[in-house]
């Protein structure tokens, strides 16, 4: 794609992308759990932040890339596309008159979390969060809201319904045509849906590509283009269809959501980490067809015996 990349010396896997002058994007590799992309769209007024990092450290190295490649912009403000950790814990390493901003729901999901006071052991090694405490949204919006950097206008915008969590958002830049999906999209990695709506997030595919972006900063993967959007598209269609199909047979033989993740064919999708992830999202679509909540610890334990341990991560 052309951006100038700064790379960080402590992590060089991780570097910054400038994806058009003074908009940039954080990418960590390999995006699995707790590994996230960020962004920033900086001017002459500083700098407005697009999600934080799990850990400490994570984040430092994300403000350190930052600072250098903006000439240490100050930091105004603070967009969370939802609520997981590891696009909210580092809010709270941000500067103290940073305004963080996000869905409505999100502020009280993320004061409710309790992984961040101890991460129980379905990750290994379980992750060490560092010097973060809980920083919710302090602006928060419904449905959706206008930011400026300098004159440049970032439209945060909900799609009006669960998808991957209840408050996701995207930050939409109209005149750079620049999209950053939070993670609505996974990019390379298999999508989640386990706190949000199977059906929601099919419908908001469609809305996605309505925005017609040239420029797409997924939630978790590599970057992309006008021109690799569809696929991407495309490929998250074939999957959460692939999980409908799964849910309704399984449902139909009254079987458990870990049985029917058990007899899931899943070599379509076999180049995807993260694979563990069909059982999350069968409970989910039972959840749905049932009327009821997820009960999050029987679908973590479920998805570890599926994976036969814990799921690997590198924070």
């Amino acid at each position: 794609m052309g951006q100038q990349r700064y790379v960080n010396t402590r992590l060089e896997a991780s570097a910054l992308y400038e994806v058009v002058p003074e908009v940039y994007a954080w990418v960590q590799p390999d995006g699995t759990w707790w590994v996230n992309n960020a962004g920033a769209v900086t001017g002459a007024d500083g700098t407005i932040v697009i999600d934080t990092c799990a850990t400490e450290e994570r984040t430092r190295r994300f403000l350190r890339a930052l600072a250098a490649a903006t000439g240490d912009a100050p930091i105004r403000a603070a967009l969370n596309t939802h609520q997981h950790g590891d696009h909210t814990y580092g809010n709270s390493l941000l500067p103290e008159q940073t305004v963080i901003v996000g869905h409505e729901s999100v502020r009280a999901a993320v004061l409710a979390d309790f992984v961040i006071d101890g991460c129980p052991p379905f990750w290994s090694p379980v992750p060490d969060w560092g010097a973060v405490t809980r920083r919710p949204p302090s602006l928060v919006f419904r449905t959706q809201l206008a930011l400026y950097s300098g004159g440049r206008r970032i439209d945060l915008m909900h799609p009006g319904h669960p998808a991957h969590t209840r408050g996701d958002v995207v930050a939409w830049l109209p005149e750079e045509r620049v999209l950053f999906t939070g993670d609505l999209l996974f990019h390379g990695l298999t999508p989640l849906v386990l706190m949000g709506s199977l059906d929601g997030a099919l419908r908001s595919l469609d809305w996605l590509a309505g925005f017609g972006a040239d420029h797409v900063v997924p939630g978790h993967g590599p970057l992309a283009d006008a021109g690799a959007l569809p696929g991407i598209l495309a490929d998250h269609e074939r999957y959460y269809r692939f999980v409908a199909d799964t849910a309704r047979a399984g449902l139909q033989r009254e079987l458990s959501p870990l049985d029917a993740a058990r007899r899931a064919d899943l070599r379509d999708f076999e180049g995807w980490r993260d694979a563990e992830r069909i059982v999350l999202n069968l409970h989910r679509a039972y959840a749905d067809a049932a009327g009821t909540d997820v009960d999050l610890l029987a679908a973590f334990s479920d998805a570890v015996e599926w994976n036969r341990g814990p799921f690997p991560t590198a924070v």
